[in-house]
């Protein structure tokens, strides 16, 4: 196998885990944000962790994250303006992609 080929296969193999640690990240701040969103509407206990599945699912209706704010905004109607939920997203975005590098 050829240094190019060696380099080439490396790349790839570091795109896709890239990838799936992202996939990975995005779903940790998906359900976080689902239980968040919970504790706002008053849910608790298995109600809550249903509602952080919703959100979750929400994530594959388009590309993008704009599909997750809705569902969100739209259910805490009143409870949170786009600035916090946005900022709520962000964070947890950003704790989900440290506890992975953490976790190794």
């Amino acid at each position: 196998m050829s240094s190019f080929d060696e380099r080439e296969r490396a790349f790839e193999n570091r795109y896709a885990h890239d990838m799936e640690m992202q996939f990975k990240a995005v779903a940790r701040r998906n359900k976080a944000l689902g239980l968040w969103a919970a504790g706002l509407l008053g849910k608790t206990g298995q109600s809550a962790e249903d509602y952080a599945m919703e959100v979750i699912r929400a994530d594959f209706e388009e590309a993008g994250h704009e599909d997750v704010y809705r569902k969100v905004q739209s259910d805490l109607q009143g409870k949170a303006d786009e600035a916090t939920i946005r900022a709520k997203m962000e964070e947890l975005l950003v704790a989900a992609k440290v506890r992975l590098a953490e976790e190794g």
